[in-house]
């Protein structure tokens, strides 16, 4: 168990040393602010155009983040010889492969968890021509992201540590934090409710987004026992597109019983499954039981895509 944590830990570390990801952590949020500060004259509906947004950018920013996770931490490594270092000491392909997923997770998870807290705010800004702006909101952002850089600043200069890891926590530090605050302060800075003015609705949206981004992860770090980066990222990109047309391409054919289109229904991820913004439409909301259902639709997906990995990896060539 301590080698698992250990090659989860590191790969983790090592993931959010890469300047992608402090490009992830700092320009969607900027982007999500300009895009709630913009009056789109929708004839009252620029509240649910920016949620939409909002949550479109979460989804776009974590796939690029899931691909990328996933082949830079296994296929560099297989390139550079430091899987055959770590596979020289007791420990399995199997322990590596799973550790080596658990720590693409945590990057993951880190990522999509600050653009969601920004996407929660956007929900909180949308512009309204009988109200003022939300200093506060902007706050969180603008500030998480200032004060984490310069965090970031003062312990590379003075304490010599690597810059881009500690921005990168840092601000998803400060963000946190900050939106807690915020979460008590109205659009004046006076006291109210907590967390009146967010729409809570789009926090399980948000998460079957996180849980589609998990998918991904292991498609793409099943491409990567046998890819490198821009060929993973390829079929990775005709799997996303593929599963956002499984419904129309194969549903109708796996309903009337055709094996092959049940098998390719089934090994390809439903997208669609995981993108829940048309429900938030007016008072809707999303029910507790399909959340759980769409858990365990990961799960399975989950197994199944990491068993494959295994597979691939286990008689791969690593000298």
């Amino acid at each position: 168990m301590t080698s698992f944590l250990a090659i989860a830990w590191n790969g983790a570390r090592e993931l959010l040393r890469q300047p992608l990801v402090l490009i992830l952590v700092t320009v969607p949020p900027l982007f999500m602010v300009l895009m709630a500060h913009v009056p789109y004259l929708a004839l009252e509906s620029e509240e649910k155009l920016i949620k939409d947004s909002a949550l479109a950018v979460l989804f776009l920013v974590g796939l690029l983040a899931a691909v990328f996770c996933a082949s830079n931490t296994l296929a560099l490594e297989l390139r550079t010889g430091t899987a055959l270092a770590v596979l020289a000491k007791p420990v399995s392909r199997a322990k590596f492969i799973l550790a080596k997923y658990a720590g693409v997770a945590v990057a993951l998870l880190l990522i999509g968890i600050v653009n969601l807290i920004c996407a929660l705010l956007c929900s909180r800004m949308a512009p309204n021509l009988y109200q003022a702006l939300d200093p506060p909101a902007r706050m969180v952002i603008f500030g998480g992201i200032l004060a984490g850089l310069g965090t970031a600043g003062y312990t590379n200069f003075f304490q010599h540590r690597q810059f881009v890891g500690d921005a990168v926590m840092s601000i998803s530090g400060f963000i946190a934090v900050f939106f807690v605050v915020v979460l008590f302060l109205d659009k004046e800075w006076n006291r109210q409710e907590f967390g009146a003015l967010v729409d809570w609705r789009m926090l399980p949206a948000g998460i079957l987004i996180l849980c589609a981004l998990l998918v991904l992860a292991s498609v793409a770090l099943a491409c990567s026992t046998r890819l490198e980066l821009m060929p993973t990222l390829a079929v990775c990109s005709i799997i996303f597109l593929l599963g956002l047309m499984t419904d129309y391409l194969f549903g109708r054919a796996a309903s009337e019983g055709a094996l092959w289109a049940k098998a390719l229904y089934a090994a390809l991820p439903n997208w669609q499954l995981f993108w829940m913004a048309d429900a938030l439409e007016g008072e809707k909301t999303i029910p507790t039981g399909y959340i759980l259902r769409a858990l365990s639709y990961v799960g399975c997906y989950l197994v199944a895509a990491l068993s494959v990995a295994m597979a691939l990896f286990e008689d791969r060539e690593l000298a």
